[in-house]
């Protein structure tokens, strides 16, 4: 696997997003199929894992990675994150998010900070987080506060790397006054463009970029003409049956180039990705084997000029219907 620099962090250039591994997601799934499938990412090459301490209940996700990892924790760029599953009688504060839920509630107070730390690194048993992100900003609470409180983790050899997600460039420049952030984590795919300002700021910082869903969650691989009961995206407006259904005509396009090209839509999205900087790299997450790989292999895909301008052209001409998480 290719591997790219957030900052001073070497990675590969597709890692794998484990929060799909969780009950609840893409619905139900037990903990042999997930293992299997963070086994297969593993043995493939992607070796940057990502989770949060709020995938799954109690825990659930970072303690199937720590089980995944264990006996070969020097091959793995382990990056989990904070703020959503706050304690029992801290107060929370309101993110609004675009889904049927209308907001996530998140406590990054620096009090906290140590407490968020400690409690992943026993659920993935081990003895340091190589990535840790604020999940979300805290509308409550400074972000120069919170990643004060994420240096003492550095200083102390809890985590290895400060992290943000879901921040806009004026937080993300304010963060790394602080402390030097190494990656900033953002949703970024055909289905969503990342804020140009923001990517502009983490080039002048020298901060990498993590996109996560950069398949749409699941909608850019081509596949989803519907939602089983218990799934996730139920939440997601994209996803109704009529918007979905829409949404599936307006990316027809990009399917066909992507036949065109005889590789699969899924790989056209995170080649294209990869294709608009040198330090951006993607987190896509599978259930399947044979998906995981298909994915991993569009890292060594080199996409002509004729090609990213027609798959930009026809970007520019979609009308898609119904809002994203942020």
């Amino acid at each position: 696997m290719k591997t790219r620099s957030l900052g001073t962090l070497q990675v590969p250039a597709i890692g794998f997003g484990a929060m799909v591994l969780s009950p609840g997601v893409y619905g139900d799934i037990d903990d042999a199929r997930a293992e299997a499938a963070l086994k297969a990412a593993l043995d493939s090459g992607a070796a940057h894992v990502d989770t949060s301490d709020a995938y799954g209940t109690n825990g659930h996700n970072e303690r199937l990675v720590g089980r995944a990892i264990k006996g070969r924790r020097d091959e793995v760029v382990v990056a989990t994150k904070f703020g959503l599953a706050i304690p029992e009688g801290e107060p929370s504060r309101s993110q609004p998010v675009g889904y049927a839920f209308k907001e996530l509630r998140v406590n990054a107070h620096p009090a906290l900070v140590r407490g968020y730390a400690e409690r992943s690194l026993r659920n993935l048993d081990t003895d340091v987080i190589d990535l840790y992100y604020a999940h979300y900003p805290d509308p409550g609470v400074p972000i120069e506060d919170t990643v004060g409180a994420m240096a003492d983790l550095v200083k102390d050899g809890l985590i290895n790397h400060v992290g943000l997600s879901n921040v806009t460039a004026a937080q993300l420049g304010a963060a790394h006054a602080v402390h030097p952030v190494t990656a900033v984590q953002n949703e970024w795919s055909m289905w969503r463009p990342v804020d140009a300002d923001l990517l502009a700021a983490a080039r002048e910082l020298g901060v990498g970029i993590v996109a996560w869903s950069p398949l749409g969650t699941g909608f850019l691989t081509g596949t989803v003409q519907s939602l089983e009961d218990g799934d996730f995206r139920h939440n997601a407006p994209r996803f109704s049956a009529d918007n979905l259904a829409a949404n599936n005509d307006r990316y027809a396009p990009i399917r066909a180039l992507a036949a065109q090209l005889s590789i699969s839509p899924a790989q056209l999205a995170l080649a294209w990705l990869l294709h608009q900087d040198e330090h951006v790299v993607t987190i896509p997450g599978s259930r399947t084997p044979a998906h995981i790989l298909e994915n991993l292999l569009a890292a060594d895909l080199t996409l002509h000029p004729d090609t990213l301008a027609r798959v930009d052209e026809a970007l520019t001409k979609l009308d898609i219907v119904g809002a994203t998480l942020l």
